[in-house]
């Protein structure tokens, strides 16, 4: 870990299920950013997991926004900071994938066209897990869901992710990245920067969901480590126009074996686990051949 990281929490005493991808995402960055930190959250899981009357388990400044305004309100509590002549101090939000991806990106977009002082950090579990595992608009093809179930018409998700982290990029951010819970380093590596952005700043981190995803609870870490490994998932920068690959496999781990620890998945033949290694080794192209 960073060698600056406080044994303060920041986050404690929450309610989530046990081995969420989410809590950890929240609980490492709060802790990398330290005191002074304000912090939003929307109607999801976090929020609904944290403040529980009587009790809280944020020990700093946090509040709920409404579910398409966390973006906005990191805006307003920014602009409400530097009004107070406020100093040393950190403002962030947590969206979920759907918070993000889909009824909150609007006003992301234009924080980021503001480009307010604020973290923006998308926890991305890949479907409205909050509201019942609802299909999101960064829900992966072939992933069952509520709303996206597999059957015989359909073998789950039929749309790929969202690039959001391109789509953050082409607004020319001043830093985006990408990150995963099974990489803490380099999570934390990156929220650290992120906070010495003067402007606006997103991190997309992978959190894998025991409940939505259908896995062992204490295998969230490692299955967060091997999205990466296997090419389903990867760790990148945006900076000064630029895209930065920090970690490039030079094999890639098994994606049948990945996918089918996950009950969302297990419905899957050998033929469309193939369609996705395809996928993914196109996309992989695509990136090694534009991207540093």
């Amino acid at each position: 870990m960073s060698k600056n990281l406080s044994n303060k929490e920041y986050f404690y005493g929450h309610k989530a299920c046990p081995g969420c991808g989410g809590s950890l995402a929240v609980r490492l960055a709060l802790k990398a950013l330290g005191d002074n930190t304000l912090t939003v959250l929307p109607a999801n899981c976090m929020s609904a997991v944290s403040f529980i009357y009587p009790q809280m388990a944020f020990t700093g400044n946090a509040m709920i926004s409404p579910f398409a305004s966390t973006a906005s309100m990191l805006s307003g509590v920014a602009a409400g900071a530097k009004a107070r002549g406020m100093e040393d101090y950190h403002v962030i939000g947590f969206a979920g994938d759907g918070g993000t991806a889909d009824i909150g990106l609007q006003a992301l977009s234009g924080a980021i066209d503001r480009n307010d002082p604020v973290i923006y950090v998308c926890y991305d579990n890949e479907a409205y897990m909050n509201t019942g595992i609802q299909k999101s608009g960064l829900t992966p093809v072939g992933a069952t869901t509520t709303t996206s179930p597999a059957g015989k018409n359909e073998s789950g998700e039929i749309r790929p992710k969202k690039s959001m982290f391109e789509i953050v990029a082409a607004h020319n951010i001043e830093y985006a990245a990408t990150c995963s819970v099974g990489y803490p380093r380099d999570y934390i590596k990156k929220i650290e920067k992120a906070s010495r952005v003067k402007g606006a700043a997103y991190i997309h981190v992978y959190a894998p969901c025991p409940t939505g995803w259908g896995h062992p609870t204490d295998q969230t870490i490692a299955l967060a480590k091997e999205a990466v490994d296997c090419g389903l998932w990867y760790l990148a920068e945006y900076e000064k126009g630029d895209f930065k690959l920090n970690k490039r496999p030079k094999k890639f781990a098994d994606v049948g074996g990945h996918l089918k620890k996950q009950a969302r998945f297990r419905h899957l033949s050998d033929r469309e686990i193939q369609d996705i290694e395809q996928h993914r080794d196109a996309r992989w192209e695509t990136m090694t051949s534009k991207w540093n």
